[in-house]
């Protein structure tokens, strides 16, 4: 019998959590874009005599976050000393939880490999503190041809929610699945902008392939995917490379790799340390965290409707693809502002439909949020009813809506900027631009009047000239009915 392998794959995802200050003295969280080593201080330098103190807020966030994971939440918890060197945190050791994290043993439900829903546990959710950034130079002016490394500590004691899942995924779209659900969800909880690009979500994962035979490989764990592309192909170049081990009988070592992923493959660290390595102690200048009464329960009632739970609801109440409403429930704000747009009178059909195509584009285009735009859910849905009612075309719309967005003018101050009337074309108006462009196409009239334009592309061709010339806000159908009298009369 041919034996088979089966990947099995968890993973541990860092969350930044979006506090104003860091996780144990009050320097800003800021590091993107600001000057090396100046949000600083001795504590978070480690300095001797230096002593940490918990960040509040840090501790709502992890509560409110484990518990839309489903974990038990952990009433006492304590911080450990992870002494391991961190070439990029001042102290040389980590503060962080070990035995008793802020919440264990939740779960979470993804669309798994065969389109059923699967249950994935969540192992712990613990706090713990960022390190800094190394910054590597090619050569060094002082000495030649030398490289060089800086550190810039600004990011180090940034708090951070790791969050540990049970080894219940079987393929790199699961784990992709997973991972952009969790993404979703911390959005939703406000905690994280779950930005992989920027840093603000890392990804961590733990892969071993088991065979049929009863074999089984030591997991790797693979670090450096910044995007859910990498991480499908790390996993799936993993996959086949322990694979290809275990099928010559070989020994798959437990070991760190990280992800290349301009080769598109993953390449050796070190060798996978184990909890003994870290030497974890409990942390001497921080007490034992108690939750006081009624915190927990405090916490859950500021819980928000949930990704999935808000997902159904627009298929069931707005009767929307699956495919729009993946779309538009990805982040909350998109989801407000499409509740907003149907509340005000705009179709959910079209309000969809826009959020989707014009929305995104700008969002896109202008690398920002859609909570930066200057755009109020009352100015689309306005915009949007006149396209319903057909005071607008599609066409003219757009012109309007890229309007609003360089201006951040009103629907009406739009229109008289762009030119157009709010009524569209007038049927007089329209039926002298028709008159006018036969005119001055009258070899084309004659062709479409001798019979000779089978196929209909002379008429459209006509009618496509009356649309530009209205700049779209004439409707289409009333264009050929117009067009086909005048052509005939």
């Amino acid at each position: 019998m041919k034996t088979e392998f089966f990947p099995v794959i968890g993973l541990e995802i860092h969350v930044q959590l979006n506090t104003l200050s860091k996780l144990f003295c009050p320097c800003s969280t800021a590091y993107i874009g600001t000057v090396p080593n100046t949000n600083i201080c001795p504590v978070c330098l480690g300095l001797p005599g230096t002593l940490p103190v918990l960040n509040g807020k840090v501790v709502e966030y992890s509560v409110i976050t484990a518990l839309a994971l489903n974990c038990r939440i952990n009433r006492a918890t304590r911080f450990h000393r992870k002494n391991y060197f961190y070439p990029d945190l001042p102290k040389a050791y980590q503060i962080s939880q070990y035995d008793l994290p802020v919440g264990e043993d939740g779960y979470i439900y993804i669309r798994g490999e065969g389109g059923d829903m699967k249950r994935i546990g969540i192992i712990r959710l613990h706090l713990e503190e960022d390190a800094g950034k190394l910054v590597h130079s090619a050569a060094d002016g002082r000495l030649a041809g030398a490289s060089a490394s800086y550190v810039d500590y600004n990011r180090a004691g940034v708090p951070l929610a790791e969050i540990v899942s049970a080894p219940d995924l079987s393929s790199p779209s699961e784990a992709k699945e997973y991972v952009s659900l969790l993404r979703q969800l911390v959005r939703y909880l406000g905690v994280s902008d779950g930005d992989m690009e920027k840093g603000s979500m890392r990804v961590d994962a733990n892969i071993s392939v088991k065979c049929s035979d009863g074999r089984w490989g030591d997991r790797s764990e693979i670090k450096n995917m910044n995007s859910l592309r990498a991480l499908e192909r790390a996993l799936s170049f993993e996959i086949k490379r322990q694979t290809a081990i275990l099928e010559e009988g070989g020994t798959v070592l437990q070991e760190t790799r990280h992800w290349n992923d301009s080769e598109g493959r993953t390449i050796s660290s070190r060798s996978k340390e184990e909890a003994h390595d870290y030497r974890y102690f409990p942390e001497p200048d921080l007490p034992p965290l108690f939750l006081p009464e009624g915190f927990v329960e405090e916490m859950e009632q500021t819980l928000p409707e949930m990704p999935w739970v808000r997902k159904s609801r627009f298929i069931r109440d707005y009767s929307l693809s699956e495919t729009d409403v993946a779309v538009i429930t990805e982040s909350p704000d998109l989801a407000d502002l499409f509740e907003r747009c149907v509340r005000e009178g705009a179709s959910s059909e079209r309000s969809a439909n826009w959020i989707r195509t014009e929305v995104l584009r700008v969002v896109n285009e202008r690398k920002t949020s859609v909570g930066d735009l200057p755009l109020s859910s009352h100015v689309l849905a306005q915009l949007l009813s006149m396209i319903d009612s057909g005071k607008l075309s599609n066409t003219a719309a757009k012109e309007v809506f890229d309007c609003i967005i360089e201006t951040g003018a009103g629907v009406e101050e739009a229109l008289k900027v762009c030119n157009l009337q709010s009524g569209g074309i007038s049927g007089s108006q329209l039926v002298e631009i028709i008159r006018d462009i036969l005119e001055k196409n009258s070899s084309v009239v004659e062709t479409i009047r001798s019979g000779e334009d089978g196929n209909g592309k002379k008429s459209k061709f006509l009618q496509g000239l009356v649309m530009r010339e209205t700049r779209g806000q004439a409707d289409p159908e009333e264009v050929r009915m117009l067009l086909q009298e005048l052509i005939e009369s």
